[in-house]
């Protein structure tokens, strides 16, 4: 198998078809594009929890914090408010405790600024890894109910918010800020080492539920191209998708033509995919809370998941191993 996000068909063949619904708890399960657990209770004083996991494995930095980044993201999009965190930590032998130290550090630095309690976790040391692995587990509150659910998927406009590959873009510029600046003036790079204040995604998941989006879904990884496949698999919809209007930071252009990466294929946390009958609206409504947004296509009433650029069309596919991958790190 390939680094990254396994694909669509292992996924199915592999872990989905080992996932079954054993007690009355569970109230929306795994699936293609769903990233969040929903369990309820029958009694009516116990809330919905939501629950979600991700897993760094990048040998960054900053891999604390983006894990973290990653699962509360999750929450968001699916309309639920992040209270709590588990941590497990997998390090190499040859790890420094200040390593460790330090990305608590960063984990801490994350829950404190959203209120987020750290539960609990475990850490181990292990020689069968060759960089730290983290693995977040979000627990969050639905405090957002769905709207929009009695209309027509195949009517909704997709709406995107904010620009594609923050993650990817900040993850790059600051681990590979001495190549860069064989190229780049330092300006560009610190511009781009600043996207981290986009990466949550919590405001506009709260404004676009407010305003009775159909359907949400954080873009991660494989990119904006892999998480337009989910968010259709998951509507049961085909997509028409205007390349030219999904936006995208120049500061990211120039980062990806240096590594050869296809931005549309790279680690986006900090956007949000969006199903609206009134896509124009929402982008107001968005921008009106200080939130750039834009109309990128249309749901289609046909399997077909379609990317234009002009006269030219190509099909979309299940994600693939993210374009972060093809980097370099160690």
């Amino acid at each position: 198998m390939k680094k990254g996000k396994i694909s669509e068909s292992i996924l199915k063949r592999s872990v989905l078809k080992y996932i079954h619904t054993e007690n009355n708890v569970i109230i929306k399960g795994a699936g293609i594009g769903t990233d969040c657990a929903f369990l309820g209770w029958d009694d009516p004083s116990l809330k919905t929890a939501v629950i979600t996991t991700q897993t760094m494995t990048l040998p960054v930095k900053e891999a604390g914090k983006l894990a973290v980044y990653a699962a509360i993201n999750n929450l968001a999009a699916s309309g639920a408010e992040a209270v709590a965190v588990t941590i497990a930590i997998t390090l190499p032998e040859e790890t420094l405790e200040s390593r460790l130290q330090e990305l608590m550090r960063q984990i801490k630095e994350v829950c404190s600024r959203f209120k987020i309690q750290i539960a609990g976790g475990h850490t181990e040391i292990s020689d069968t890894v060759k960089a730290p692995i983290i693995t977040v587990t979000g627990f969050g509150k639905a405090v957002l109910p769905e709207k929009g659910k009695n209309e027509d998927p195949k009517s909704m406009d997709i709406v995107m918010t904010k620009w594609i590959g923050l993650e990817g873009t900040v993850i790059l510029s600051r681990e590979k800020e001495k190549e860069l600046l064989t190229r780049y003036p330092m300006p560009l790079i610190t511009s781009a080492q600043g996207f981290e204040k986009y990466l949550p995604v919590w405001p506009e998941a709260a404004t676009a539920h407010k305003s009775g989006v159909y359907a949400m879904h954080d873009v991660r990884n494989g990119g904006v191209f892999g998480s337009l496949w989910e968010l259709s698999k998951s509507m049961g919809v085909g997509l028409s998708i205007d390349l030219k209007s999904i936006p995208v930071k120049q500061e990211t252009i120039e980062i990806c033509e240096f590594f050869d990466l296809n931005p549309y294929e790279l680690l986006s946390g900090g956007c949000l995919l969006l199903a609206a009958a009134d896509g124009k609206g929402l982008v107001k409504i968005l921008e009106e809370e200080g939130i750039p947004a834009a109309v990128i296509g249309v749901a289609t009433d046909n399997n077909d998941k379609v990317i234009m650029n002009e006269e030219e069309i190509r099909f979309l596919e299940p994600a693939k191993s993210d374009e972060i991958f093809k980097v370099n790190f160690i």
